[in-house]
């Protein structure tokens, strides 16, 4: 199979931090392009470290997060901060 001369240009990728477990993983949301779309992820400490670095990930910013927050809240709740 030939490689697809007509892929996407490159796209930001970002990784966002979620938690550490047993002090041996680094539990994390990876997205390439919007942030508000991720995957969860879980890699030991130096894979995550090689895997950012590999990926040219970034780690969000404090305003990228909060933006993901309130998007989360708007999908589960039909706006942002009402619990139904």
């Amino acid at each position: 199979m030939q490689p697809d001369s007509t892929a996407l240009p490159e796209q930001p990728r970002f990784v966002r931090v979620t938690g550490v477990r047993n002090n041996r993983f680094v539990e994390f949301d990876f997205s390439i392009g919007d942030p508000a779309l991720f995957v969860e992820l879980m890699l030991p400490f130096e894979q995550f470290k090689t895997f950012c670095q590999r990926q040219h990930a970034q780690e969000l910013t404090a305003e990228q997060q909060a933006q993901v927050d309130y998007d989360r809240l708007k999908w589960r709740y039909g706006r942002p901060g009402v619990k139904q």
